[in-house]
């Protein structure tokens, strides 16, 4: 375990994190919070690539079929059984309710069959902790691991995936104050709609980062929704442009410009979400910037974000971009350190915001 001044947490534990809110089955082993033993997940893109997105009903049976074996093969990976572990954290919410109970009831037997301490774990705040892991850790020259700085408080933290667009204020460990969030929809499912609006598919994010390589940016003149410079995001009106740019188009029997189509697009909500972001720490005073959540993998995102000057910016490595369960593990050793302790009576909550964690 990390000793010494290279870790400043509250004590050491290793945590077992369970992860279903959606369509990835995952479960990792994170020791101290931030060094990833194990990571294991079970993606179930190509099985909802069909219906053009997920379908609720065949993510819980998926998720039946392969969260043992995933739990088991993370213990084996971090050469453990499950007597090795501290505590068992999982994922409350928010998410689709027949995943979520699917890793509730899996961690509610571990827990009950080895009497292992259990802590319920917000997903929204589980994205922001992925900022605090590292894997494998750096190494200095006598081997001792070494992790690189963790963020520093007060910061910003923006959540942007496929549900939820948030900007959030964090003070401290665990202490949240929502600034914004979407009025409509969130960034991913912006990305996804938008996708498929141009012949792109599912998931609509990797194909248009994907076809946005070969477009250009200011093609198209389309609308970043600021709305009167409040936190808040909104992204209906950007998608509806789109629909209408395209429909002018067919009108005329042209060819999409694909490629320009993506670009423009994806620029309007790179636009929005760094500058929204940006002012919020200079406004607010906050030392550092936060970004999490599955839109934080896209590469013009993360690229405009680093370019910004107003303070140093963390996101996670790709990898722990999407849904993961190292970020839960993580979560879950700030709260089981700081004393959250949950029964056998807890039940998942689908609609569970961050503000009230």
């Amino acid at each position: 375990m990390i000793k010494g001044n290279q870790f400043s947490g509250p004590g050491e534990a290793r945590i077992l994190g369970i992860e279903t809110s959606c369509d990835e089955t995952a479960a990792s082993i994170v020791e101290n919070g931030r060094i990833i033993l194990a990571n294991t997940v079970a993606s179930q893109v190509d099985l909802h690539a069909q219906f053009g997105g997920v379908f609720p009903e065949v993510a819980s049976r998926q998720h039946i079929r392969t969260i043992y074996p995933i739990i088991e093969t993370a213990l084996q990976q971090a050469h453990m059984d499950l007597e090795d572990v501290d505590a068992i954290a999982v994922t409350r919410g928010p998410g689709l309710p027949g995943s979520l109970v699917i890793g509730m009831n899996t961690a509610k037997g571990l827990a009950l069959g080895s009497n292992l301490p259990m802590v319920g774990i917000n997903h929204l705040e589980a994205h922001i902790y992925s900022a605090w892991l590292h894997w494998p850790p750096l190494t200095s020259e006598s081997s001792t691991p070494v992790l690189a700085p963790e963020p520093i408080f007060p910061l910003i933290a923006l959540i942007v995936s496929g549900g939820h667009t948030e900007l959030i204020l964090m003070k401290n460990h665990l202490n949240y104050e929502r600034l914004g969030y979407t009025l409509d929809d969130a960034a991913g499912e912006a990305f996804d709609k938008v996708g498929r609006l141009i012949g792109l598919g599912y998931p609509g994010g990797p194909a248009i980062q994907k076809a946005s390589q070969d477009g250009n940016p200011t093609a198209f003149a389309f609308p970043r929704a600021w709305l009167n410079d409040s936190w808040n995001f909104s992204f209906s009106g950007l998608k509806t442009a789109v629909l209408r740019e395209v429909r002018r188009l067919q009108l005329y029997k042209a060819e999409l410009p694909v490629a320009d189509l993506a670009a423009s697009f994806q620029a309007a909500v790179v636009d929005v979400l760094v500058g929204k972001t940006a002012r919020a720490a200079e406004t607010l005073g906050a030392a550092e910037i936060l970004v999490a959540g599955g839109v934080s993998a896209n590469q013009a995102l993360r690229e405009a974000m680093l370019a910004q000057t107003s303070c140093t910016v963390h996101i996670p490595p790709i990898s722990l971009c999407t849904d993961n369960a190292a970020m839960v593990a993580s979560a879950g050793y700030y709260r089981f350190t700081h004393g959250q302790r949950d029964d056998l009576a807890m039940d998942v909550l689908p609609n569970w915001p961050l503000s009230e964690v």
